[in-house]
């Protein structure tokens, strides 16, 4: 058996390795984490809401229709009302609007209006759209509302997250 001393100066060497090791492990792994994380995190576009409408339900007009989600910012976990405005087109495919003015952030409601009846209106600068939600020329809007993505599953209707939606 034969006894390997280690010299005063390997033993410096050895801890001071260990200690720097351990502190760049330390600097490193909040950097690693903060790039590995969203990759393995669930695709948060693909989330869907459930409202209380049934698909059957659904008409040519417009009928509001509010849905509530937990959202997470950070450390603080908090519930979510959101609304939507959800009707039928010709075709008989589902449409589902953000009520936000893309003017400056005001709510639309439909036909409230009498000067403009089957427009959605807004009260703040008096803007316009028409039901596809397109804006009215002339009118404070420069963009169209928003568009709800949407699925349906066991007969309810599911949201997504609203998304701007090109001019026609």
């Amino acid at each position: 058996m034969s006894k390997h001393r280690v010299s005063r100066r390997q033993f410096l060497n050895y801890t001071l390795t260990g200690v720097g090791g351990f502190m760049a492990a330390g600097m490193l792994m909040p950097m690693v984490r903060f790039a590995v994380d969203p990759v393995l995190k669930a695709n948060a576009a693909g989330d869907f809401t459930a409202t209380k409408l049934k698909v059957d339900d659904i008409t040519k007009e417009p009928e509001r229709v509010d849905f509530t989600f937990d959202q997470k910012d950070a450390w603080y976990e908090s519930e979510v009302t959101n609304t939507a405005w959800v009707y039928k087109n010709e075709e008989g495919q589902i449409v589902a609007l953000s009520p936000v003015c893309k003017h400056l952030g005001c709510v639309v409601a439909w036909n409230t209006d009498k000067k403009n009846p089957n427009r959605f209106f807004c009260p703040c600068h008096f803007g316009l759209y028409e039901k596809d939600g397109a804006n009215v020329p002339g009118t404070p809007p420069l963009a169209r509302l928003d568009e709800y993505p949407y699925k349906v599953k066991d007969g309810i209707l599911y949201l997504g997250k609203a998304k701007p939606r090109k001019e026609a």
